[in-house]
């Protein structure tokens, strides 16, 4: 019998394997793996960059059916060295993924990402097309400059003028017309006080934006200072350089997808990664299942979005 409850994660599961994987350039990713050992292989791209994984994200895979990695990408979560921006481009985390998937054993596996994962996901597979199975997109995002502006200069600003002013705090009035590069001076400043000021405000417009309803819980866990460090500085530093992409680079290339089976799943109110980038992507790679969340802002847990992420990893989990 069908139902309109909206579904929720599978259950809390523990890895069944967990390590760190030398990918060089001094660089240790933090990796683990849960699920069924003999099940479908797919690989979790978390958001950011430099947000790292979290327990929840185990849970939108059934364990029973799945043989999910996960990984903190380089410089944040449990990957050392903390915060470290020295060779850490998209491009590296490509190979990472690749050496990851080597070091697992997998053939080719499903690729799940959100957010900033959206981003690597299609570096990836655009990239190693014979190496996906199956491609799950949350909250496109492209790292285009209009989508970078949209965000950190003028445009969301406008929806939430009263965070916005705590963005502004740190900034100079003269250095405001260029922001992210105004940020980039504090976050990488050799005062500790000066980048840890600046990375509080950038983590926290970020936490304080990205659901359709307030949660005051999750900006507060954007402040926290471990984290907000690695996710200011790494996320500022991709941004800085426009993630080494040429532009339209990831919707030009899409084409490199035809064969893929895709899910794309943007929420309608999605303010930090806007629905134009979700449907550009559609209209340029049609093959892939496209759903619009009128109820949804950007976070992966809300209620629509989850409900279709998890009936896109149940989809695709095979036999």
């Amino acid at each position: 019998m069908q139902t309109d409850t909206p579904r929720s994660l599978y259950p809390d599961i523990e890895p069944y394997a967990a390590g760190h994987l030398d990918v060089g350039d001094g660089h240790k990713v933090y990796w683990e793996l849960c699920g069924n050992r003999e099940g479908t292989p797919a690989v979790f791209l978390h958001g950011g960059p430099g947000g790292g994984c979290s327990p929840a994200h185990r849970r939108l895979f059934d364990p029973a059916r799945y043989n999910i990695l996960l990984f903190d990408q380089r410089g944040c979560g449990r990957s050392t060295p903390h915060a470290e921006l020295e060779a850490n481009t998209t491009w590296h985390l490509v190979r990472d993924i690749e050496r990851l998937r080597e070091m697992a054993g997998f053939d080719s596996w499903v690729v799940f990402g959100g957010s900033w994962g959206s981003t690597l996901a299609l570096a990836y597979a655009e990239t190693h097309p014979d190496r996906t199975s199956a491609l799950i997109l949350r909250g496109i995002f492209t790292i285009r400059r209009s989508e970078i502006d949209w965000y950190y200069q003028d445009g969301a600003s406008r929806i939430f003028p009263d965070k916005w002013e705590k963005f502004l705090a740190p900034i100079p009035e003269a250095e405001r017309g260029a922001l992210v590069e105004a940020y980039h001076k504090r976050l990488t400043h050799p005062d500790r006080a000066v980048r840890l000021e600046a990375a509080r405000a950038w983590s926290q417009w970020e936490g304080g934006t990205i659901t359709l309803l307030p949660n005051p819980a999750l900006s507060e866990a954007f402040g926290e200072d471990d984290f907000a460090i690695a996710f200011a500085r790494i996320e500022n530093h991709y941004f800085v350089h426009e993630g080494w992409l040429e532009p339209e680079q990831l919707i030009r290339d899409a084409r490199k997808l035809e064969g893929i089976p895709g899910v794309i799943i943007q929420g309608r109110y999605d303010v930090a990664t806007p629905v134009r980038t979700a449907w550009d992507l559609h209209r340029a790679w049609p093959e892939a299942d496209f759903h619009l969340i009128d109820a949804a802002g950007h976070a992966f847990d809300e209620p629509g979005i989850l409900d279709k992420l998890l009936e896109a990893t149940d989809r695709f989990a095979g036999g």
